[in-house]
């Protein structure tokens, strides 16, 4: 059996406090990315040594404030997110809908930015939230660009059962659904991740016609059958707009109002 490396222990006990969003003491981390205690114990304290973890008053350990200097700092290089963060906003403030950036880990959609809507609905992806990418409309585009064969070979690896039991798991049907809502640039998903939640995302394309990251619209089920037109045209349109600022790709199709 292969040995787990020092940087590789890190990074499980990192990405498992982030999936688990809340402090976790020693014994549950160790659970979690499936290592001996006394090995997670040790590396947790020279974490906290170091900063990048921190000790709750009762013992537990939580992200430090290490890592929070480092992730303002690859942000601050992002321009990207600046200009995704200002459309994104106007698409909010257009549908009145909560709207989703979001982008790819490995087999992971991972929301990026968020701006909520002003109803009494609430999701419950927050930034920093990760989730497979076969359960999302977003996820679906975030591989839709890779070639046939590469799409269905990461689906065969990634796709996992939500908890609604309503998103589909084939490789093969997903890999055709990618693509499909890649080339249409409009993904639309129904419960698949959160029960009576459905979200219409567009992709949002480089100068290298890959999926870079996505605009989403998350909303009640009833309002987006009742508006999917609509709605999808508006991200589709969010979308555009954000590839013209970036000079990743023209859209002469784009209308004066979306410029």
């Amino acid at each position: 059996m292969a040995r787990t490396g020092a940087l590789d222990r890190i990074l499980q006990i990192l990405d498992g406090l982030q999936e688990a969003g809340k402090p976790m003491t020693a014994y549950e981390v160790a659970h979690t990315v499936g290592a001996p205690l006394s090995t997670v114990y040790t590396i947790i304290n020279d974490m906290v040594d170091k900063h990048l973890l921190t000790r709750t008053a009762d013992g537990a350990v939580w992200l430090g404030p290490r890592l929070y200097g480092y992730g303002l700092s690859y942000a601050s290089s992002l321009d990207y997110l600046t200009v995704a963060n200002e459309e994104m906003h106007r698409l909010a403030a257009e549908v009145g809908e909560t709207v989703q950036v979001c982008g790819r880990d490995e087999g992971m959609m991972v929301v990026l930015l968020m701006c909520e809507g002003p109803g009494h609905f609430r999701v419950t992806s927050r930034v920093g939230s990760r989730v497979p990418l076969n359960w999302t409309a977003s996820g679906r585009l975030l591989v839709g660009h890779l070639p046939d064969d590469e799409r269905a070979e990461f689906f065969t690896r990634f796709a996992k059962p939500s908890p609604t039991g309503r998103a589909e798991t084939r490789a093969e049907v997903l890999a055709h659904n990618a693509r499909e809502a890649f080339e249409r640039r409009l993904s639309i998903q129904f419960g698949e991740s959160d029960a009576s939640v459905a979200c219409l995302a567009s992709p949002i394309t480089d100068s290298n016609g890959d999926c870079a990251f996505t605009i989403s619209i998350v909303t009640p089920e009833a309002k987006a059958a009742q508006h999917a037109e609509h709605y999808g045209q508006a991200a589709q349109a969010a979308a555009a707009r954000i590839e013209q600022r970036l000079g990743w790709r023209g859209h002469p199709n784009l209308t004066a109002s979306a410029a």
